[in-house]
């Protein structure tokens, strides 16, 4: 039999070893489930700030800064009988043309967009006509549609003399030839 010595001594070793498991085991499980508690918070906080970033960008007004729709191109005479001006493709999104139909000498604002696909044409003065580079489709200088796959021709803006004697061209109304538009008169200024 073991003398009582020596039983005390083995509870006291067992005691000993169960105690230092139990930190050693705590400790793991306190790392263990903290770092997932400290994932998860970070997560939220995280998730919390995306929403109200979106929520802060929600409350401001979208504003988009555009070119105003009415421009002044300078007065008449300063454009020459069958001219292309190019000055305000650019900026503008449109050709001032000064050109004759039907016997009539005309300046028009031809929008400087092509009806086949919406591509930016560019005026050829060599070929004497506005060429797109997309597809090929070919404008004369009135804008009627002679070659490529443009099914129609391109739209005017509406001009008009303003009161200190300058054209002006307003480009939030458009004319199309094949609805008979550019017969209206604020399709185009008699010279």
């Amino acid at each position: 039999m073991n003398s009582p010595s020596t039983q005390r001594a083995s509870s006291d070793a067992a005691q000993a070893s169960q105690s230092a498991v139990r930190p050693a085991r705590r400790g793991f499980l306190g790392v263990l489930f903290g770092s997932y508690f400290a994932t998860g918070m970070t997560a939220l906080t995280a998730t919390g700030a995306a929403w109200l970033a979106g929520l802060g960008r929600f409350m401001f007004a979208n504003v988009v800064t555009e070119p105003p729709a009415r421009v002044k191109i300078g007065p008449p005479e300063q454009f020459a009988a069958e001219s292309v001006d190019t000055r305000f493709k650019r900026q503008h999104g449109f050709w001032v043309v000064c050109t004759t139909r039907d016997g009539q000498r005309q300046i028009v604002a031809l929008r400087a967009v092509c009806t086949h696909l919406r591509c930016t044409p560019n005026w050829s003065e060599h070929q004497q006509k506005f060429k797109c580079p997309c597809h090929g489709s070919g404008f004369d200088r009135q804008g009627h549609n002679v070659e490529g796959p443009a099914p129609r021709p391109l739209e005017r803006f509406a001009i008009h003399l303003a009161d200190d004697g300058q054209l002006e061209v307003d480009r939030s109304r458009t004319f199309q030839q094949e609805l008979g538009e550019w017969d209206d008169p604020a399709s185009f200024h008699p010279v």
